[in-house]
């Protein structure tokens, strides 16, 4: 990447995929604001069928979509399929969501007037995206914001340019404005510019607890914008007593390594019952032997693509070194395949003996595993962590799940299911280094417009009562 250009090659093959020009910030800003006034004025009811005329019109492009993510991502094409299927399922929720979610309120009062409630858009917003899913991830801000009447700026990771250019068309293409849809290619000076820009109103971000972090301090002094971050998670899912090991290894395995462990739902830590640990550990170690690792396009389909690019692999690797060399026991080695390409055949390591357990999100196929032995201590290690996104118990009974909800810290708390894979028909977002409390997916509406309280009467009329003296003016005859 120079200065000015940014290419993106795909992870699977390391070939060119797409090459283009850094936008100009100030000029997509202007743009926008110019833009804004004119969308928010539009009836909701328009912009409601404009969004449906995208959703049909990346229904016309579906396989085109689809192989665009697959081959920027290297996500296997049956996954980058159910992808953009979420792109236009988002239309439909998002409508849903903001009638409920915001919807009008008026209550009439003979003497007093009426009392309203409605709602505004902020005005022009920025959507930094994230790689791992860049279409359905920023499309879940965006549709949302247009919904509500704002003006909106795509920035997609400098990692999946293509896909995010692509999805800002079908936008233009379904008859949006270029100017109240703008994509603007860029790196993180792009991003940081585009978050302190005085047009600016807003920003929603998905990515890193360490660029969500630097969003919220940047803006800590400025009120003023409204700021959603979701930044992932070191997500714990506790298998508990159960007969259905197998099961069970399924869930774990699903949860651990759908994407390539890239998703922020992904599990990151196995905390098992001592007495289950070699029977549930041997499934899963079985049943990673079985994952196949492969291109997007490969017959048969293979479970898990590469990473991203070779720098996420060399750190995976060297952080699956680093839990190794301080106490960590390897249960599933993480290899590396093909060298010179990103692929990582899952690594599965016993960290139970590590004095300290590094708090950190490790992005990929990387689960470690803590042995304990009460539901207590399970329940304490599921919570030894900054984060609090998604987390998952895997058997028990019902009152062992009542005592893992209620004590657990997280945003996504799931029963004999992965911790990923979460609906966009419900909020989606966590507490600590996991996100500042605006959740996404179905409660995204909340910060895409803001509510008006007003007290209205068709014609002016007041008393004064107590505190005043009395008129000793004459009156008038």
């Amino acid at each position: 990447m120079s200065e000015n250009i940014i290419i993106s090659t795909e992870p699977a093959t390391g070939t060119e995929l797409w090459r283009g020009k850094v936008g100009d910030v100030d000029a997509t800003v202007e743009r926008a604001r110019r833009a804004w006034p004119a969308w928010a004025a539009q009836p909701l009811a328009t912009r409601i069928e404009l969004l449906r005329r995208f959703a049909n019109e990346v229904r016309k492009e579906n396989d085109k979509f689809a192989e665009l993510v697959a081959r920027e991502t290297g996500k296997p094409l049956w996954e980058a399929r159910t992808e953009v299927e979420s792109v236009i399922a988002k239309v439909e929720i998002s409508v849903r969501a903001y009638a409920e979610r915001t919807g009008q309120r008026k209550l009439d009062s003979a003497l007093q007037g009426s009392a309203a409630l409605r709602h505004k858009p902020h005005g022009v917003m920025v959507v930094l995206g994230p790689y791992n899913f860049p279409a359905h991830l920023p499309n879940g801000h965006i549709v949302p914001a247009l919904i509500a009447g704002n003006a909106v700026i795509f920035k997609p990771s400098e990692k999946t340019p293509a896909v995010g250019e692509f999805l800002a068309k079908l936008f233009n293409r379904a008859g949006i404005s270029a100017a109240v849809v703008q994509v603007l290619i860029g790196g993180p000076d792009e991003g940081k510019a585009l978050v302190a820009h005085p047009g600016i109103d807003g920003v929603l971000f998905t990515g890193s607890a360490q660029a969500g972090i630097a969003i919220n301090r940047k803006l800590a002094a400025n009120p003023g914008k409204i700021v959603a971050l979701e930044m992932g998670g070191n997500n714990p899912i506790v298998l508990w007593d159960t007969p259905k090991i197998s099961d069970a290894a399924t869930l774990i395995v699903q949860s651990a390594f759908t994407s390539a462990g890239q998703r922020c739902t992904a599990a990151r830590r196995l905390i098992v019952k001592s007495s289950l640990y070699d029977h549930a550990l041997d499934e899963v170690k079985r049943l990673v032997g079985r994952i196949i690792v492969g291109g997007p396009f490969d017959e048969p389909a293979p479970f898990m693509g590469p990473v991203i690019d070779v720098e996420a692999a060399d750190r995976l690797t060297e952080s699956f070194l680093y839990l190794m060399s301080n106490g960590g026991k390897p249960i599933s080695h993480l290899r590396r395949p093909h060298a010179g390409l990103p692929f990582i055949h899952p690594g599965i390591i016993d960290t139970t003996a590590m004095a300290q357990r590094p708090d950190v999100e490790l992005f990929g196929p990387l689960l470690q595993v803590i042995k304990v032995d009460s539901f207590d201590e399970a329940i304490a290690e599921a919570n030894n962590t900054r984060f609090g996104l998604s987390a998952s118990l895997i058997g028990g009974n019902p009152q062992d799940y009542n005592r893992f909800w209620a004590n657990i810290r997280a945003g996504i708390v799931n029963w004999n299911r992965p911790t990923n894979g979460a609906s966009s028909a419900a909020p989606f977002g966590g507490i600590g280094l996991s996100g500042n409390h605006r959740p996404a997916a179905f409660y995204a509406a909340d910060y895409c417009a803001y509510p008006v309280a007003s007290s209205e009467m068709e014609q002016p009329r007041a008393s004064v009562g107590v505190g005043f003296r009395e008129d000793r003016r004459a009156t008038p005859r």
